[in-house]
């Protein structure tokens, strides 16, 4: 996973898989997910990203391993 915020135009971008996206869709006001052909989910886009959460925590979030491995 790889995590990035850009300053600049306040966005952050979040990769899930090293899969190339096909296309993008606006999920809801500034949220985009980067999909797959076969719709799989590749990254998500945040825009406005300050406004929408807490920018210093954003790259200590730790997901669990839910797949038990």
């Amino acid at each position: 996973m790889y995590v990035n915020y850009d300053k600049k135009v306040d966005a952050a971008f979040i990769q899930l898989s090293e899969k190339k996206p096909d296309s993008a869709v606006e999920i809801k006001e500034g949220i985009i997910l980067h999909l797959t052909k076969t719709g799989d989910i590749v990254a998500f886009e945040i825009l406005g990203a300050s406004k929408k959460l807490n920018i210093s925590e954003l790259f200590s979030y730790r997901v669990p391993n839910l797949a038990g491995v």
